[in-house]
């Protein structure tokens, strides 16, 4: 495991964001865990996950030339990484939209910097796929080329059709990279180098073996 991937996880579990227990998720399955990026709710946590991002990005070797949020959780996600990256010396441009267009002011449902060149999609979690699909829809029709997709933490589970789970998907049908800060494999890992995580593991492998993505 990576150094970026076990200070993310610790991060998540200090604030709280990884929890673990019994959650119905929207999929109606019961998981042994649950992310929540909202509660990276404090300027120092959101600095740390920015440097997390930028260590993911950098490793990826991924060429892009600018930053896309989708609303709502990947507006702040994708600014603090443009921060953390800006910290390093590299000005990187930032745009996201909103949900609903605005139909006075500046207008339109984009925000921030104008979308061209290799757009970059940062967000928390792919869950079903929907706003990935979004916007790539949003960045094609402004301009851009989508370049990959980087996320916070990836399930690594299959959806309820296939055998792939949600990141595959896009990989598969758009032909995108899609990076992740850390997966369930690192939790798993991490549960390993972390006592107190230790009870959890049989859960989160138990689930990985009904859930887990075959690809």
């Amino acid at each position: 495991m990576k150094p970026h991937q076990s200070r993310f996880l610790d991060l998540a579990l200090d604030r709280q964001v990884l929890r673990f227990g019994q959650f119905t998720l929207k999929s109606g399955r019961t998981s042994p865990y649950f992310f929540n990026a909202g509660l990276f709710d404090s300027g120092a946590a959101l600095k740390a996950l920015g440097e997390c991002y930028a260590d993911a990005l950098e490793a990826s070797g991924l060429a892009y030339d600018m930053l896309f949020g989708p609303a709502y959780k990947g507006i702040p996600l994708a600014t603090t990484l443009s921060v953390a990256l800006a910290a390093r010396g590299r000005d990187v441009p930032v745009a996201f939209n909103r949900k609903e267009a605005k139909a006075h002011g500046e207008g339109g449902s984009l925000i921030g910097a104008p979308v061209r060149g290799r757009v970059l999609i940062v967000d928390d979690v792919i869950t079903a796929g929907t706003a990935i699909r979004e916007s790539i829809r949003i960045i094609t029709e402004a301009g851009g080329e989508a370049c990959g997709v980087l996320i916070a933490l990836d399930r690594q589970e299959r959806g309820q059709e296939g055998e792939r789970s949600a990141a595959e998907e896009v990989t598969a049908e758009f032909g995108l990279p899609v990076f992740a800060v850390a997966g369930l494999d690192e939790l798993l890992a991490h549960a390993d180098e972390r006592p107190g995580l230790a009870g959890h593991k049989d859960a989160l492998v138990a689930y990985r073996s009904a859930y887990g993505s075959r690809r």
